[in-house]
């Protein structure tokens, strides 16, 4: 539930116990449920127009592209040659915005549950909803397991730009929704799906991780840093089903021609190999 008081937005959550992130607000622009959760849209003084779902901020204007991009890059920049990409969750747009700038990639099914969540985006942060007119993209609007379960297609890179494990999304974080991601890969295909903070969120990596690696053969976890998360910190679990992945070295590297071209802000080699440099306690921890 969205926390609002003196002019401020306070994210509270039994996910995150004994702390909280507040941004002060400049103004609200839309505050409203839908048939799966609660969505509040502000201009915040600080950091742009923010989404938060459910009490949580899931992306602000100044920080999203650290989110964004790494998710998006990391996987496609892992694959030999990604053409055809799923997207699960993303109601926001900005990761469709991010995969559909890959030059290898020509076709792009994003599935979100919540149509209210697109259509807000739409209107209030129309510079990441851009990802749904990319003429690459189709969008579905249906539950995720439901999508995988009735899913012929086969894809080179599954991207899960999925919410904290609350509400509609919790679903997504068990081996089942795994194993049918798994599915429906071709033989060489990765997936990259949000993997909560390290700092929060430790024993539920840690159990996503056992089971991936009875799935997959290359299992890896990566982070990035995103100031408007509670912790400051977001992971992303990579699998891959060819052994040959090595998701630490990138196997495209985008050139400076190219970052200013396709507006890759964030994103590079060097930031690529640095999400896998974790402390001590947790390498030990998630046996990296």
């Amino acid at each position: 539930m969205a926390c609002i008081k003196d002019g401020w937005f306070y994210e509270k959550s039994d996910s995150f116990p004994g702390q909280t992130f507040g941004l002060e607000i400049e103004k609200i622009l839309f505050q409203g449920k839908s048939s799966f959760q609660e969505i509040l849209v502000f201009e915040s003084k600080t950091y742009g127009i923010v989404l938060v779902l459910d009490g949580i901020i899931q992306c602000t204007s100044r920080d999203e592209l650290s989110y964004q991009e790494m998710i998006s890059f990391i996987p496609l920049n892992c694959h030999p040659n990604p053409k055809k990409v799923l997207i699960i969750g993303g109601g926001d747009g900005g990761v469709a915005r991010e995969v559909a700038k890959h030059p290898s990639v020509d076709k792009i099914d994003l599935c979100e549950i919540d149509e209210m969540v697109i259509d807000v985006s739409r209107k209030f942060i129309p510079e990441m909803a851009s990802g749904f007119s990319n003429e690459k993209l189709t969008l579905h609007i249906s539950d995720g397991f439901k999508f995988l379960e009735q899913q012929s297609v086969q894809y080179d890179v599954i991207i899960a730009d999925i919410s904290d494990p609350d509400g509609p999304a919790e679903r997504l974080f068990g081996e089942k929704f795994y194993a049918l991601m798994k599915s429906a890969l071709k033989e060489d295909g990765l997936l990259c799906v949000q993997g909560e903070s390290f700092w929060i969120d430790l024993p539920l990596i840690k159990e996503i991780l056992t089971f991936s690696r009875k799935l997959f053969p290359v299992v890896s976890y990566a982070h990035s840093s995103v100031p408007t998360y509670t912790s400051g910190v977001i992971g992303f679990v990579l699998c891959s089903k060819n052994p040959a992945t090595n998701f630490k070295a990138p196997l495209n590297v985008f050139s400076d021609e190219e970052k200013g071209r396709l507006d890759i802000r964030y994103y590079d080699e060097k930031l690529h190999e640095s999400a896998f440099v974790f402390p001590a306690y947790v390498r030990k921890e998630l046996n990296l």
